[in-house]
């Protein structure tokens, strides 16, 4: 069962309120439990996200990732539909064990991971990405068997150096 300190702690982490907004509705959706499942999850709960939400699918072999579904604004920043794509089909540039230590986290601990990052993929400096992995249980078995992310996208600008660079995935 989830501690509620465990909740206030990494919920004070979170930089923007549609963090927050999200991680509320995934601790909602928990029930107590570790985590909820996708069958728990009602996307029309949380709309307004949507074009910032992507659904990746967990396999429970070997622990790699495929993007089931993915909002307009992830299309926008990556220049391409990444619906579809494994993690390892992306563009990090010098990011990708940033981003696959981040999947890994997340699927090994079953736990929330966060963090903010400057340029989150190649051609991409001018942005700061805050993000947000929230585990979803497996529907036939225990563990992760998806992942909800919530990845906002924002115009750098020279606070925001120090913040991205202060960052760790937590």
């Amino acid at each position: 069962m989830k501690s509620a300190s465990l909740n206030v702690s990494f919920r004070a982490q979170l930089v923007i309120s549609e963090q927050r907004q999200l991680y509320d509705y995934w601790v909602e959706k928990s029930a107590g439990r570790d985590m909820p499942s996708r069958g728990d999850i009602h996307p029309s709960h949380f709309a307004r996200l949507l074009p910032h939400v992507s659904l990746v699918d967990v396999n429970a072999s070997d622990r790699t990732c495929r993007v089931r579904l993915a909002g307009t604004r992830l299309r926008e920043v990556y220049d391409r539909e990444i619906t579809g794509l494994s993690l390892v089909d992306f563009d990090w540039g010098d990011k990708r064990d940033y981003w696959l230590a981040a999947f890994r986290r997340t699927i090994d601990e079953g736990k929330p991971t966060q963090g903010v990052v400057r340029g989150p993929v190649m051609n991409k400096e001018h942005l700061v990405q805050y993000w947000l992995k929230l585990p979803l249980l497996h529907h036939l078995k225990t563990g992760v068997g998806m992942i909800l992310c919530l990845d906002l996208f924002q115009p750098a600008t020279e606070d925001d150096e120090g913040l991205a660079r202060a960052a760790s995935i937590a």
